[in-house]
């Protein structure tokens, strides 16, 4: 390729001649003109064969890498130190200059420099011609290479001649060895070798000198420090240019790491192969790759049997969707830690196992399968289900502790009694048989049941009465049967000739009779299995002291029974003794009432007026009294109507201040109405219990105060006096039954007033209080639900 000249005014004199520059142009050598300024002014065409990038005529060659040089080791020169801008900056010719050139490949070529001067000898161009150098500098271009390889190695590259000195020595020798290039040059080998190994080096020489490579042979070799080092060493023979043996480069690469590398995968390895967890490794389809003892042990097959095979042949069927879960979880790099699952041996058997699975990578860190530990877990299952089985057996022997302690009902009693014997026993069913006898002397046998249905023991009869069952019921025996088909009762009599087998079928059996606290047996627990030796010592000992417990229970029931009839029967006392005084006392008070308009003398009509009072009080007192035993029985009955609670208010003010003559009510009752749904007839025996109870707790003051307020949905009435009060323990005693303060003796009363109106203030969803301070007075008050659609 040529370019034309743009400029000839300052080319040399012979170069004006066309034929001379035709002539230079068909040069097969690159030829380069430029001015002293480095401004190209010719070049031939096969100088574009060296340029990097296309040239023109006015071109500087201190820019643009004309010309890509390359030093020794091949790295490329730059511009401003290329050979060119050398020669015309120092303005001197460098025959036969070496230089390397990208654009030919490495080829070496030789630089020749003409310099064209002026009469004034001053520069006027630089004329450079390339030609190839001989084959053999590219030798030296290899060997130059070759050395920075040398020298940069983290291998320790040595040289010694074939008596064993040592010739060169790089920085990976001096790196490994701790020696200097100084301090080992012309010394012998063996200043690195054992004196146990010295041997070697006779080795070694003799393989070189019969022309043979010596390569990877693993040895130990000592530093400046003593320290042994193992190594891994390449020998192989030096030549001269004609062929001859002359020496031997040595190459020794520490191999301490890869070793301890080794060293540890042979511990793992060990490890693993002693496991008794099954360790296997497994490629990302899920393929077997490796399997150790453990694995046999867990899983009963064989390496050679798995081998290649896939994971699921371990894997039960309803299971298999796991495999893809760990699968996912491999392929996005996560851990699989304590996986409780269930796997399948070889055998058939499942076996449940606890999984741990990690990914395994490459080198690259690449993901390219998964480690799995299996750990057999049926111990440790066992053992969690005998604890879970223990601490539901305390949960169980503790509710029933509470329930057969804290309830009274007979029935209830025993059904939780079968319930927890039942289940802590593991019988298929249980019942209780419980002998009551009547008033009348008549005995009857009751019977609680847990896990068969009631047609299957209907057909029992009286079991105390059978040959059977006597031991339990009468010689407070307890029995254990692991088979009762081969007792010889079996069969012959009640209930187990008529048991229905497919209802109740029974082969293990045990009873425990009840006794109570004075010796008497009660009743007997009955359990059966179906299968042979169910029942254990330890199970005996659970239900014999849950038989203690349930009969300490049975005792107090009937003794609450008897409470409840004797109870009764004091409610049925209290009913009629009521009936039958108020019959007479109305009587009684109405010829008092008659005698009292008969009678004017003043002394006669003023006793006739107190007795006519306290029979009012003797009424009140026996209409208290069965109040209380209504409460008690829950047989107070109400009869609820909507009124205004303010407008009942403002007329029991009226018939107080008309009938009162101790003390005045004031009262503060608002200006509006507050319907409430309520017994009126009750809420008025409440509100004359507190206005009296204010009057006769208050003897040495003349006022009473009635307050009508409101919060949110509920209406608050307040009585307050000013009389004794309460100090703190008698606030808290104040509405117990029959209770009387200290401070109120001499006072009338039974103590049942309060206890009733917090009764019937309760059935109301309202509360009773008070706040009271001794000396200062009492303020009794309660609070009742508005009809919130009335208000």
């Amino acid at each position: 390729m040529s370019h034309p000249v743009k400029s000839e005014k300052l080319l040399p004199s012979e170069f004006k001649n066309s034929d001379y520059k035709r002539f230079l142009n068909d040069l097969p050598i690159p030829i380069l003109i430029c001015n002293p300024k480095g401004i190209i002014k010719f070049f031939n065409t096969s100088f574009c064969e060296l340029s990097s990038k296309p040239i023109e005529v006015g071109n500087s060659i201190f820019e643009n890498g004309i010309i890509s040089f390359l030093d020794a080791l091949g790295n490329q020169i730059p511009d401003k130190d290329s050979p060119l801008t050398k020669v015309i900056k120092e303005g001197k010719a460098q025959p036969d200059l070496k230089v390397f050139l990208s654009k030919t490949d490495d080829i070496p070529h030789v630089m020749s420099t003409r310099i064209y001067r002026d009469d004034n000898n001053n520069i006027i161009d630089y004329q450079f011609s390339f030609k190839q150098h001989s084959p053999f500098k590219k030798i030296a271009l290899k060997k130059n290479t070759l050395s920075a390889i040398v020298e940069s190695s983290n291998d320790a590259i040595i040289s010694k001649n074939l008596d064993g000195i040592i010739t060169s020595w790089n920085k990976g020798a001096e790196k490994i060895f701790g020696y200097t290039e100084k301090e080992v040059l012309n010394k012998h080998i063996s200043i690195l070798i054992p004196e146990n190994r010295l041997q070697e080096e006779q080795l070694i020489l003799g393989t070189v000198k019969s022309g043979k490579s010596l390569d990877h042979f693993e040895t130990v070799r000592v530093a400046k420090s003593g320290t042994k080092i193992p190594l891994s060493l390449t020998v192989s023979p030096i030549k001269d240019d004609f062929g001859k043996i002359i020496g031997a480069s040595k190459v020794a690469r520490d191999i301490s790491e890869r070793l301890k590398g080794e060293e540890k995968q042979a511990r793992l390895s060990a490890i693993v192969e002693s496991s008794d967890d099954a360790i296997i490794s497994k490629d990302l389809c899920g393929i077997i790759k490796s399997w150790n003892i453990g694995a046999t042990r867990i899983f009963g097959y064989k390496e050679e049997e798995v081998l290649d095979k896939s994971i699921t042949i371990l894997i039960p069927k309803n299971r298999l969707q796991e495999e893809e879960h760990i699968l996912s979880n491999i392929h996005s790099g996560k851990r699989i830690e304590h996986f409780e699952t269930i796997r399948v041996r070889k055998d058939g058997t499942k076996i449940p196992v606890s999984l741990t699975v990690s990914p395994i990578k490459d080198s690259k860190g690449n993901i390219i399968g998964a480690s799995k530990i299996a750990r057999n877990i049926e111990e440790q299952v066992k053992s969690k289900k005998k604890i879970e089985n223990f601490v539901e057996k305390l949960r169980i022997l503790n509710s029933v502790g509470k329930d057969i302690s804290s309830k009274l009902d007979i029935e209830t009693v025993l059904q939780k009694v079968t319930d927890a014997t039942t289940k802590l026993s593991g019988a298929k069913f249980g019942a209780f048989f419980y002998n009551k006898e009547k008033d009348t002397g008549e005995k009857l046998v009751l019977y609680t049941l847990s896990g068969a249905p009631k047609a299957a023991v209907e057909t029992f009869g009286k079991p105390r009465y059978t040959e059977f069952f006597e031991p339990t019921f009468t010689n407070q025996e307890i029995v254990r049967l692991d088979d009762i088909t081969k007792d010889s009762r079996y069969g012959q009599e009640p209930p187990f000739q008529c048991m229905p087998s497919e209802n109740l079928k029974v082969t293990s059996y045990m009873a425990v009779p009840v006794i109570s606290n004075s010796g008497n047996i009660i009743g007997g627990l009955i359990f059966g299995h179906p299968d042979k030796a169910r029942f254990t010592k330890e199970h005996e000992i659970m239900v014999r002291n849950i038989a203690s417990q349930a009969a300490v229970a049975l005792d107090n029931s009937q003794l609450f029974e008897r409470v409840i009839s004797l109870s009764e029967k004091k409610d049925e006392f209290i009913a009629l003794a009521s009936h039958e005084l108020k019959t007479p006392l109305t009587t009684i008070k109405g010829y008092l009432q008659i005698l009292e308009k008969k009678i004017e003398e003043p002394s006669y009509k003023r006793f006739l007026t107190k007795t006519i009072v306290q029979a009012d009080r003797l009424n009140t007192l026996i209409d208290d009294l069965l109040n209380m035993s209504r409460i008690e029985a829950g047989k107070l009955e109400f009869n609820y109507e909507v009124f205004d609670l303010r407008e009942m208010l403002q007329d029991l003010e009226e018939t107080f201040n008309y009938s009162e003559s101790s003390h005045k009510l004031i009262t503060n009752l608002g200006e509006k109405p507050l319907i409430i749904n309520a017994d009126r007839q009750r809420i008025e025996q409440v509100l004359n219990n507190l206005l009296s109870n204010a009057v006769k707790y208050s003897p040495h003051a003349d006022k009473v105060y009635l307050e009508l307020t409101h919060n949110k949905n509920k209406a608050i009435v307040s009585v307050i006096d000013e009389g004794l009060g309460l100090n703190p323990e008698q606030q808290k005693k104040v509405f117990s039954r029959f209770y009387r303060a200290e401070s109120t003796k001499g006072i009338n009363g039974l103590g049942l007033g309060l206890y009733l109106s917090q009764q019937i203030i309760a059935a109301h969803q309202g509360e009773l209080a008070v706040e009271s301070e001794v000396g200062k007075g009492s303020k009794f008050y309660f609070s009742i639900p508005l009809n919130i659609n009335e208000n």
